[in-house]
This record gives C-alpha cells, structure tokens and sequence, in this order.
C-alpha cells in the first residue's frame, strides 16, 4: 500500500496530516509513504526530516495523487484532487459531507472509500483517534490567549504601587473540549470563571476547573445525545437559556463561546440585545463562527467593533495558529485510526469494527 500526504492548497491552513514520526511508523507496518515537497514546511516539518524518517518526496500534488491507494489530508479534499485520485483508492480526512456536499457526491461517484474522522465515535477505544477533541482543546487555549489579547483589562488581580486591579470575568458558554480547556486557560490567568453548558453532567468537570457552573432550568432534561454530544433545545429552552444567561454575559469582561450541534449550524444563544448590554471594552470570542456563530453579530474570520464598544472576534480554524503541535496531534490520531486497518500484518477492512463502520461514509 502508498500512502499520500499533501501540501494543503489553503494558505490558512498550515497543519500537515502525519509528522515524520508517524510516517516512521507506517513504514514499520509496511505502509510506503509519499509527501508532496513542502507538505510539512509551513508546520515546521522539513522534507528532510520526511526522508530521514523512510517518506519518499515527490515534486508535486498530481504525483502524489496519481500513485497512492490511501491519501490523508487535514481537510476535505478539492474536486480536482477527488478527480486525481485512482479509483477504489481510500480517502481519510474530515470530511463535513453537510458543508461538503459537492465533494462528498463525487467520492461516491468515483467509488473512492471515504472515512470521515469527524463521525469518530464517542467511545474510550476511540479516544486516541478524536480529531475533534484534540482540535478543540487547542481552539479553547487560544481563544482565551486571543480574548486576552485584545481586553483592555488585565485577566488576573494584580497588586500595584497604584493600588489593586481586580481580576476579569470570564464566562464560557459550552463545556465540551473547547470549554473546558477555555476554562482551565482563564483560569490559569487569573480570572474569575463561569461557565454554563446544557448537559448537567458536565458541572462537576466545571467545579474541578475552579470556575462556577451556572445552573438553569430549561423546563427539559433531554440535552444530550448517546455520543455525549449536545442536543439542539427546543424553542422554550432556548427562550430560558438566554433570559437566564442576559445577566451573566452583561456582567463578563470576556465570553468565549463554543457551542456546536454535530452536523448542525451553530445554535444562537448571545442575541444583539445581549451584546448591546456588555460593557465597553468586553470582548467575545466566538469559536462557532465557522458554523454560523453562538452570536448575531458574529462573521467568521473577521473582528467586528460594535457601537458600544464591544469587540466580537470570530476566529477560522484556531488550531491552525498552533500548527506544529496541532499537527502533532492531528497525525497521532489518524496514525491510531489507520492502525485499525492493520490485522496481523495484513491490510483488512473490516466492517464489524464500530469504528470503522462509523466513518466510512463512501465507497463501502
């Protein structure tokens, strides 16, 4: 088997799908390796390196893709990538067939069998192979680094000569990977943290984070799926989500907002009137505006001022700002997911895996 890794054709995206270190590893499993020159380069991974570690590097993308059985990619592939593959080669890579649809059909039509690593179960053998965990976690860092950044306010208390700055407050909305790792960042900065999320079950993770869990009744309990992931609310719920939650993001220095409903647009939860509430200087920091945003006046990749002075950043693709580590962690997984193809020594599909049969979405 030749597996192919390319250099991602976005100048925003400098992460490569596997490091030198597990294309090391791919070799001792019998796996030939091809990188496109400069696949690592932006992510701090050097053709050198590549070859020291067994890859072979060819000059370009259609090289690549005309010679390989399985290609990796960080994001979902072009037309014309899908278009330069062999038929009934394989395809790993996030693939969000919901924002893909395009690309998606074509896999299909070419017989190219797609696995999808964003449909990862939510089970502890698959933990290792979570893209979206690993990712998120690196998102949740730098959107409390990024809402430091540009808060006018210092995140810890801090005793002067010119008397005693009390600390910010941070709320985190949504405590999944990203809001946790939010909140432990805020936290570590000085700043007085509260998060609210709508699964109960999470609030003890909150409280060991040191921050306050803010509890509201949403008049249902049925908030989360068997995955773990959060369930859309009906219209009553959300109408009690945001009335309870008005005064909590009018008093906060910073909200960081993570929600996010699989497959979904991001559910509204900071409507204009909450925002028009916030101090000025505050800050938000939307991490679902690639998926439409937790707040109105949210754009994806844009920072917008508002009148009264609050600032809404709403950032793309966050772990691409830390691309040597995220790329670490990225390939890690995907090297723990391809290891389930391998069964004693042979190259096996096999579909009775959970896991396996979870993500493949094409070509079965």
């Amino acid at each position: 088997m030749k597996l192919g890794i390319l250099l991602e054709s976005s100048e925003l995206e400098p992460r490569v799908a596997l490091i030198p270190e597990a294309i090391k590893q791919l070799r001792t499993l019998g796996i030939e390796c091809l990188i496109e020159q400069g696949a690592g380069s932006r992510a701090g991974y050097s053709d050198d390196a590549f070859r020291e570690a067994g890859g072979e590097i060819v000059p370009s993308a259609a090289n690549v893709l005309s010679q390989v059985n399985i290609l990796v990619k960080v994001s979902c592939p072009s037309i014309d990538q899908i278009n330069a593959l062999q038929e009934k080669s394989i395809l790993i890579a996030p693939l969000n067939e919901w924002r893909n649809a395009q690309e998606v059909a074509l896999l299909r039509q070419r017989n190219i069998m797609s696995f999808a690593l964003e449909l990862i179960p939510r089970i502890s053998r698959a933990q290792n192979m979570d893209i979206l965990s690993s990712m998120a976690s690196i998102a949740g860092y730098k959107a409390v680094l990024l809402a430091a950044n540009f808060s006018g306010k210092f995140f810890p208390m801090m005793m002067t000569a010119a008397g005693t700055v009390a600390p910010s407050k941070v709320l985190v909305i949504g405590a999944g990977v990203a809001g946790l790792q939010a909140i432990a960042t805020a936290r570590r900065l000085g700043a007085i943290v509260e998060a609210f999320d709508v699964r109960p079950a999470v609030k003890e993770e909150v409280q060991s984070l040191g921050a306050k869990f803010i509890d509201i009744d949403l008049g249902e309990t049925d908030t989360q799926t068997s995955g773990g992931y959060a369930k859309e609310l009906s219209d009553n719920a959300k109408q009690r989500q945001q009335a309870a939650l008005a005064k909590h993001i009018a008093m906060a220095d910073t909200v960081v907002s993570t929600a996010a409903i699989p497959g979904k647009a991001a559910p509204r939860i900071i409507s204009t009137a909450m925002v028009e509430s916030m101090k000025s200087g505050a800050v938000i920091v939307d991490l679902a505006a690639e998926t439409g945003g937790n707040c109105e006046l949210s754009k994806c990749g844009e920072i917008v001022k508002t009148a009264n002075g609050v600032t809404i950043i709403g950032p793309a693709n966050l772990a691409a700002t830390v691309p040597v580590h995220a790329s670490a962690m990225f390939s890690k997984n995907v090297l723990n997911f391809i290891k389930l193809f391998i069964v004693k020594g042979e190259f096996t599909l096999n579909f009775e895996d959970e896991i396996l049969a979870a993500t493949c979405i094409t070509g079965r």
